[in-house]
């Protein structure tokens, strides 16, 4: 149980997560329409572009797009350099999501499109294997006779 006293672990909380990972994925699927089909310069990923494009790769080699869920969109809330190493557990703690691309010099936004694209894609199937994951507990809790 959690700390409110509600049941974290059974079949309607499993299903509210697989929801809420449902919901991430179907937005990212729009962002992804949106790489596709927008010019980079009007899109949400516009701040991801110009820091992968214009940074200088002698200092930093990573640039990350953080991304929430808000009302079902997903909302590029920042995008920050990496010289090395992994982000902080409280840099990323309030995303949703992350998107990860080098710093290349002269990347032409088609190439943009495809790398920033492909790694939404992965997150996507990684977000629908877990909320089916999720529902499939949800069954066999209730199967079990463990479910509310």
């Amino acid at each position: 149980m959690s700390r409110s006293g509600r049941d974290d672990s059974g079949p309607e909380a499993l299903r509210e997560r697989a929801a809420e990972d449902e919901a991430i994925a179907d937005a990212l699927e729009d962002l992804v329409v949106e790489l596709r089909d927008e010019p980079i310069k009007e899109s949400r990923l516009e701040g991801l572009f110009d820091e992968a494009t214009t940074s200088d790769p002698g200092i930093w080699n990573t640039v990350t797009a953080f991304i929430d869920v808000e009302d079902g969109e997903a909302v590029v809330t920042d995008e920050s350099k990496l010289a090395r190493g992994k982000w902080a557990p409280e840099i990323v703690e309030g995303c949703d999501t992350m998107v990860t691309i080098d710093v290349q010099r002269g990347l032409m936004p088609d190439d943009f499109a495809y790398l920033v694209g492909s790694e939404l894609q992965d997150r996507i199937t990684e977000f629908r294997e877990e909320a089916a994951k999720k529902r499939q507990a949800a069954d066999d809790l209730e199967a079990n006779g463990d479910g509310a």
